[in-house]
């Protein structure tokens, strides 16, 4: 007896049921209903909203973010923070000790310290962790008594401004605040990079937030190695049906990354990227240019920013899936920093988002093929370039990736190489030389560095054991 197709109802519900359970296996998260969110636009709207929320703060500020700069607003923040917990309020933040080299020094923060507020540094250097330096906490969250939150691109700095005087536009970014049941899932993503440094936090501090909206959404904190935006960033691009618009900061796409977008737009869907046209770290945008041409080649359209610098992480997919947060699309955020994101499934922000980045794609150029070339489908503005700084990606991470991919591709013949490889090829060729003709001269000037490094690697090791053995209990014997 032939078997009897399920009606469409049912399949459609058994589709999203199964669509539903990808996305929170993806991310590692569940999706929680009842929120509002709203979007902040630039980092004048995300500032001006997180001061009036720690001014308002009765009882715990949670502030995770990479950068605090000792400028006048990473002051003004510190100010009010200090303020804060000189009235009684707990006051917690974690700062990266990589991005705020050279943006502060640890002194900034006793002001805040002596009001009675708690401060820790993520990672700083370690003689017996010889490549714990590669992962960050590259997050921009707070949380302020458990019932509102902000998840955003913006670090405490103010270069993302601009400067009026120098006619310098500010810096293009994006946030979101988010009131409901979500901001319980943003405390304890805190409150896991807080226990990691130290003492757990106050259980003060791990409140809950009932019901107040109608949106449903996933908060997405990711540690070194987890891989939860990797995975949904692939998820959606293989689901996306009709548009997948994506803006990045810092993209230097993995290859499957890169296969999956260039598989949505050969298969129909509107697949746009959207990347700086000048950028703070000018080597990682020089990596992003050298992947346009696959992109390109398999019909995903690319365009520059023509303002200063594009800072936002964010996507939006058929205009009902959207993403924003601190998770660029490379191998650092990917793989190796602490992140978080929001990922929400709401049409109307999500409309919301895609109406704005059309508003951004008037102020950007169109990258397009043109016999066989890559070329700019219009001249762009000239822009005053920002100062150099730390930035917020992984320089050597994303460097290593490309010099990796591509040299590994001349040696084993992979695959077919383009010329914007060439000079990745043409540098690391004719170092090997010069590093090969100094070790038949002076064999000395690379066996001594050889040496240490060996040394400090057998010491990092017997350390671990050292570790590994002092944390386990002695064995016992029935």
């Amino acid at each position: 007896m032939a078997a009897t197709a399920p009606a469409p109802s049912t399949q459609q519900s058994a589709t999203t049921l199964l669509i539903e359970r990808a996305l929170s296996r993806a991310g590692g998260t569940p999706l929680i209903e009842g929120n509002s969110i709203d979007v902040l636009i630039d980092a004048q709207q995300n500032f001006d909203a997180w001061l009036a929320s720690i001014r308002a703060a009765k009882t715990c500020i949670l502030f995770e973010n990479y950068i605090f700069s000792d400028d006048d607003i990473g002051r003004q923040f510190r100010e009010a923070l200090r303020a804060r917990a000189k009235d009684g309020i707990k006051v917690h933040v974690i700062y990266d000790w990589l991005g705020c080299l050279g943006s502060s020094k640890p002194s900034f923060w006793k002001p805040l310290i002596d009001a009675g507020g708690q401060v820790r540094v993520y990672n700083p250097p370690r003689l017996d962790s010889p490549l714990g330096w590669l992962a960050r906490n590259h997050r921009k969250l707070i949380v302020v008594d458990g019932s509102i939150g902000y998840i955003s691109g913006v670090c405490v700095d103010a270069k993302w401004l601009g400067n009026r005087k120098k006619n310098i536009a500010p810096w293009r970014d994006t946030g979101v605040a988010l009131r409901g049941p979500a901001c319980a899932d943003m405390t304890q993503a805190f409150a896991s990079n807080w226990a990691s440094l130290g003492t757990p936090l106050d259980v003060d501090c791990l409140t809950t937030c009932p019901p107040i909206g109608d949106v449903a959404l996933r908060v997405i904190a990711t540690q070194p190695r987890s891989a939860g935006i990797f995975r949904t960033d692939q998820l959606i691009a293989a689901m996306a049906r009709k548009s997948l618009w994506i803006t990045d900061a810092y993209f230097i796409g993995l290859a499957p990354y890169v296969q999956a977008l260039g598989a949505a737009a050969i298969d129909g869907v509107d697949v746009r990227l959207l990347v700086p046209g000048t950028s703070d770290l000018k080597f990682v945008a020089r990596l992003s240019q050298a992947g346009y041409r696959p992109l390109l080649e398999s019909g995903v359209r690319v365009f520059e920013w023509n303002g200063p610098m594009l800072h936002a992480k964010s996507a939006v997919a058929d205009g009902l899936w959207a993403r924003v947060g601190s998770s660029n699309m490379n191998i650092s955020s990917w793989f190796a920093n602490s992140e978080i994101d929001v990922a929400v499934e709401n049409d109307a922000f999500a409309q919301c988002l895609a109406a704005q980045y059309e508003t951004d794609l008037a102020n950007a150029t169109e990258i397009v093929l043109s016999n066989k070339r890559i070329s700019r489908a219009s001249s762009a503005p000239k822009t005053r370039r920002p100062r150099s700084g730390v930035g917020s990606s992984s320089r050597a991470a994303a460097g290593t990736l490309r010099l990796v991919n591509t040299v590994g591709a001349a040696l084993g013949n992979k695959r077919v190489l383009g010329r914007s490889e060439a000079g990745v090829l043409l540098v690391s060729g004719s170092l090997l030389i010069a590093l090969a003709f100094v070790g038949v001269i002076w064999p000395r000037t690379l066996a001594w560095p050889l040496a240490l490094i060996i040394v400090w690697i057998g010491f990092n090791l017997v350390a671990a054991y050292v570790r590994t053995r002092r944390s386990q209990p002695p064995a016992t014997q029935d």
